[in-house]
């Protein structure tokens, strides 16, 4: 069997390509949470759908590469499913801050900073697990970053429900209370993401190690 080292080698051209992925997704996370700080500012929207758009064409890039490339360092079915996973971060936090936007007017005093350090948090990590794939010098690392990542999804788990619970508490009137909902599964969705990419990397390190 073939080392990681050797899976991943340095002029393996997926290793860039996903590294590019990985980043376009924290790029866009990154963005979403500057529209829902200031969401009078446009200019983040635009720039958020052009780091999706990137992300697109890096996917797009990756099956091209796929189908010229005879042999691959990674099986063909694990760089998919990692390209896959990494295309559905930006694209769910594309809709989170289009939703946050169109719902503006009623969200007054609604303080959303602890999602937004738990979806930073999971991109981080999320990041950091793809750029460790190249060199896999370190596949304790790896799992040090996976368990990091199942944390933070756990944790906002436990913030959804709490959310929840405020939410059927009936101190919000109905519009609002059907906004936020919306809003905070969204923002879940997110993380769960990150969390699946996460899964695909350690899937990639335990089949290969």
């Amino acid at each position: 069997m073939f080392s990681l080292q050797q899976l991943f080698s340095k002029g393996d051209r997926f290793n860039a390509l996903l590294e590019d992925a990985a980043r376009e997704a924290h790029e866009s996370v990154r963005l979403t949470i500057e529209i829902i700080k200031s969401p009078g500012d446009t200019t983040k929207l635009d720039a958020l759908v052009m780091a999706r758009r990137k992300e697109k064409k890096i996917s797009e890039k990756i099956s091209e590469e796929l189908v010229k490339t005879f042999v691959t360092g990674l099986e063909r079915e694990d760089i998919e499913a990692l390209a896959r996973g990494l295309y559905k971060i930006p694209k769910t936090a594309e809709k989170v801050a289009e939703r946050f936007l169109i719902a503006t007017p009623h969200l007054a005093g609604q303080d959303f900073a602890r999602q937004s350090e738990m979806m930073t948090k999971a991109t981080d990590v999320v990041l950091e697990m793809v750029k460790n794939l190249r060199a896999m010098k370190d596949i304790e690392k790896i799992k040090e970053l996976n368990d990091r990542l199942q944390y933070v999804e756990g944790e906002a788990d436990k913030l959804m429900n709490e959310l929840l619970r405020e939410l059927y508490s009936g101190k919000f009137d109905a519009l609002r209370a059907i906004v936020l909902r919306d809003l905070y599964e969204l923002m879940e969705k997110v993380i769960d993401r990150c969390r699946d990419v996460g899964n695909v990397v350690m899937h990639i390190v335990l089949k290969n190690s």
